[in-house]
């Protein structure tokens, strides 16, 4: 099945009290290159991410955005300073000593002190999220992918019609060519005629020059290799896969026969049909330009 390289995919899941939200942008590209975005704390991610992606997308600017909300799911250890606040008890006991004070410090003050009580959280495990975050990623690929499954349907719809067109003015080349053989040799008797007024003309020179020209303006090779091009393209969308280069060398290949056709033709009808060719052309290519 064709697709384009232009997609949009988002999935949202909570998984081990985890909310996870991945989105993935794609845009045309030469090749595929895929960009990870995420919190720095999660770098260990990109390796898996990429790894993933790359059986799903073939070429295409990737963009992928990865939220991961611990909140629910964070674990906190509070720790004493135990030291510290020993310290701070003997500074306090020494005040009512020395200085005929009274009073005792409650738990509420002392838990107050600066650095008394440090707050851990524990860090997650990596394993257990890059296997949430595959199973994410995973679903926002598939509904990227969906996007870009109905974009290619349209574009192979648009690229076969314009080929039946092509096809179409290629007849009409085929046709024209020999009439093309037929008027100058028409030409060619009548002129000779008035240049050589009463002498007779040679009926064997003149089908000699009309078989020398049939020969420089013969596009016979030219039209067929172009119907077999386009043959080719129809089998390629058909077959689909991951096909956009083999169609932009085939569309080379394309402008390449039309372009001989048109340096070829002596006739003006057959010059404007190359240049309506041409522009069909140029609208196919602009479309396999967006196909994977």
């Amino acid at each position: 099945m064709v697709k384009s390289m232009t997609g949009y995919g988002r999935a949202s899941e909570t998984l081990h009290m985890r909310g996870i939200t991945v989105e993935v942008k794609s845009v045309n590209h030469r090749y595929l290159d895929c960009t990870v975005k995420t919190a720095r704390a999660y770098a260990f991610l990109d390796e898996t991410v990429k790894t993933t992606l790359s059986g799903f997308i073939a070429r295409g600017k990737t963009d992928v955005f990865i939220t991961i909300d611990n909140t629910e799911s964070e674990k906190v250890n509070i720790k004493l300073n135990e030291p510290l606040l020993r310290g701070y008890l003997e500074v306090y006991e020494r005040l009512n000593d020395e200085f005929a004070l009274s009073g005792t410090m409650s738990a509420s003050e002392a838990i107050r002190i600066p650095e008394v009580l440090t707050v851990e959280k524990e860090e997650a495990d990596a394993e257990e999220l890059t296997a949430d975050v595959v199973e994410v990623l995973i679903k926002a690929l598939e509904a990227q992918a969906e996007m870009r499954t109905k974009e290619g349907m349209r574009l192979s719809e648009d690229i076969l019609s314009r080929l039946a067109y092509i096809e179409k003015l290629a007849a009409t080349v085929e046709e024209r060519s020999p009439k093309c053989v037929e008027e100058y040799r028409e030409k060619l008797e009548a002129r000779m005629k008035e240049v050589l007024e009463s002498v007779s003309v040679d009926p064997q020179r003149i089908l000699t020059e009309a078989a020398i020209f049939a020969d420089k303006i013969a596009v016979d090779e030219e039209t067929v290799r172009l119907h077999s091009h386009i043959a080719q393209f129809r089998e390629m969308l058909r077959t689909g896969g991951p096909i956009g280069r083999k169609l932009d060398f085939l569309v080379q290949e394309l402008n390449r026969e039309v372009n001989t056709i048109g340096s070829k033709a002596n006739d003006l009808e057959i010059t404007s049909t190359v240049v309506d060719i041409k522009a069909e052309i140029e609208k196919i290519r602009e479309q396999v330009q967006n196909i994977e």
